[in-house]
This record gives structure tokens, C-alpha cells and sequence, in this order.
């Protein structure tokens, strides 16, 4: 045994989620990884039937707001980590953790608690400098945008 508490989960629950790079380091080195993580990410809401509020994806770690219709928050986000981490160190030829711990997760509660999950998620490149507007990180998206994946409609 490991430890560490079991999460739980609530079916429908609306969650803030994200992961760190090991010690800060980048999980994101370039434009192809990142857009590899968002093709990976769109599989995951897929498979475990998640619905996607926001997401931004930063250089050390990344932010999703994501609603999860079933029980299905930990077998994703393992998923995604996962994958994402071996493509990585194949891609990059390293070895070892990339992710500095197993994700985080904050349940949501109301709509003022969702509210200001995703503006402060959308507003983590402007807070570090990356751009004057939140809309202007090509590495985010919110639910007033169509992907090919599921969106919450607005």
C-alpha cells in the first residue's frame, strides 16, 4: 500500500484538475507536444464521457475544469498522464517521472465556485506574462468554443 488516501469521486461532479512537471520542470517543450496532449486529452473526454468547461495547457503544468458523467475522473486523468508521460520521454529520449505527483482535483460545488475556476484557469498565461488576454493563449479553450471534442454548451 502506497499510502496515499483514495480520491473520491462523485458521479456528475464538475472538478478542477491539473498536474505539475517533476520540480517545475516543462512537460510541454514544444507546439507538437502540446498538441499531442490535446489530441490525447480529446480521446480521454471520449472514453471516460467527460464534458470540457476550460483548459489551458502551460509550460510546467496544465489546468482542466471538467465535468465527469460517470466515476470516471481518476481512470482519465491516469490516462492521461500516462500516456501523455511515455510519449513524452519517448519523444524527448528521457527516462524516469514527469509528472511531480499524481494530478490534483477540487470539486466544484456551485456555479460561482465553476465561475471563477475558469476564469482563473484562463487567466494563468495572462498571470505569467504570456499574453494581455485570455483569449489570446493558443494553448486554452473554453466552452464557447467548438472542438471536435464535447463541450459544455454555453
Amino acid at each position: 500500500m502506497n499510502g496515499r488516501l483514495p480520491r473520491y469521486v462523485f458521479p456528475d461532479g464538475t472538478y478542477h484538475v491539473g498536474t505539475r512537471g517533476v520540480d517545475g520542470t516543462p512537460i510541454f517543450r514544444s507546439d507538437d507536444d502540446r498538441r499531442f496532449f490535446l489530441r490525447l486529452f480529446a480521446d480521454v473526454v471520449q472514453r471516460h464521457d467527460w464534458l470540457v468547461h476550460v483548459f489551458c495547457l502551460m509550460t510546467n503544468h496544465y489546468h482542466l475544469v471538467v465535468e465527469a458523467l460517470r466515476d470516471e475522473l481518476s481512470a482519465g486523468c491516469q490516462r492521461l498522464n500516462g500516456v501523455y508521460a511515455q510519449t513524452f520521454n519517448r519523444r524527448h529520449g528521457r527516462k524516469g517521472h514527469l509528472f511531480g505527483d499524481r494530478f490534483w482535483s477540487g470539486l466544484i460545488e456551485d456555479e460561482e465556485e465553476l465561475q471563477d475556476a475558469c476564469a482563473y484557469v484562463l487567466a494563468n498565461p495572462v498571470r505569467a506574462g504570456l499574453c494581455e488576454q485570455p483569449g489570446e493563449w493558443p494553448w486554452s479553450g473554453s466552452r464557447t468554443e467548438r472542438t471536435a471534442w464535447r463541450i459544455v454548451a454555453p
